[in-house]
């Protein structure tokens, strides 16, 4: 039988793999729509509006690969780890 610890790890590597198959996903799913967009942008207008979802889509995706592989530059490294302690921690919670 696994130990709370272990169990709680692999729960973790679970999630963060789930999280990482998500992102391959999405980046697949960008890499065939964006260049059907401006296919069909250069088919149906001028104007370059393709370049309008490519580009939000985009930041989202890099978001989005920086939370799969654990980079978060706003909230720090294991900084869900530390809050989830800290509230565990309170008598109120």
């Amino acid at each position: 039988m696994k130990t709370f610890e272990e169990q709680e790890k692999y729960e973790r590597a679970r999630k963060r793999v789930a999280c990482i198959k998500g992102f391959y996903s999405n980046l697949l799913a960008y890499l065939i729509v964006i260049p059907f967009l401006f296919w069909l942008n250069s088919r149906t207008s001028s104007f370059l509006w393709a370049l309008i979802p490519a580009v939000a889509w985009g930041l989202g995706l890099i978001i989005n690969g920086m939370c799969a592989y654990g980079y978060s530059p706003f909230l720090g490294k294991n900084w869900e780890q530390r809050k989830i302690r800290e509230l565990m921690s309170q008598d109120d919670f």
